[in-house]
């Protein structure tokens, strides 16, 4: 679905990713995992053009991935950034609401509000009125409502009580057995792996290692050498 060959991207003078290649399958949940710095976030800003490529390809159902992320967008890839960007000014309902009418599929309000009740019991509170968990429910709502074909999401449960990952991590189990193809980031490597099909490790700005989650729960070499964990 997803396919980057050879990626090369960064920031001004400063070269992060260094000829990085990732395939995220259809239907199937692919988690980034590595250290701090390694090129994670980078590789999915590069993805939604927030950075160019400097060299190599992206791909989007065999297609070239578009450059701009309006476009992106259209394209069927949604995106929650880790620092969340709902509008906070605006009601729980209004952020909704603007996505909602600008897409049509099977995610409703109706339905995202199924997935995370807590959002129907604070349709009214502002954005800057809602918990960590809220606001990460909300941009996942979000969405949602943009009826991708591919979620990313960038380090989803950063800041978050065990509690709200747990519900998180529920959240996004059905959202699998929904059949949705998602792209991860993500420090927690309990909640990566139990919930991703695939797994690549990244380090230094290329993929070091790739395969199932069952294999790098018992690949202690590597989640030592590379993850630190």
């Amino acid at each position: 679905m997803l396919e980057l060959e050879q990626l090369c991207a960064g920031y001004g003078e400063t070269q992060v990713l260094h000829g990085l290649s990732v395939q995220a399958a259809p239907g199937r949940v692919l988690a980034l995992l590595g250290r701090n710095g390694a090129g994670k976030s980078t590789t999915l800003k590069t993805v939604m053009g927030l950075l160019p490529v400097r060299a190599g390809q992206v791909r989007f159902r065999g297609a070239p991935m578009p450059r701009q992320p309006h476009d992106i967008a259209r394209a069927g890839i949604a995106y929650v950034p880790e620092t969340r960007d709902i509008f906070p000014s605006l009601s729980v309902r209004e952020n909704l609401e603007l996505t909602a009418r600008r897409f049509r599929g099977d995610w409703t309000l109706e339905r995202v509000l199924t997935l995370f009740p807590r959002l129907g019991e604070r349709l009214d509170n502002g954005g800057t009125q809602l918990s960590g968990g809220e606001q990460q429910m909300l941009a996942m709502a979000r969405a949602l409502l943009m009826n991708p074909r591919l979620l990313i999401l960038d380090e989803p449960t950063e800041g978050l009580a065990p509690i709200i990952v747990q519900q998180l991590h529920d959240s996004l189990q059905a959202l699998k057995r929904a059949g949705l193809s998602m792209l991860i980031v993500e420090q927690n490597f309990g909640f990566a792996t139990a919930l991703a099909d695939d797994v690549a490790v990244v380090g230094r700005g290329q993929v070091v290692w790739t395969g199932s989650a069952a294999a790098i729960r018992a690949d202690t070499g590597v989640q030592h050498q590379w993850l630190g964990v």
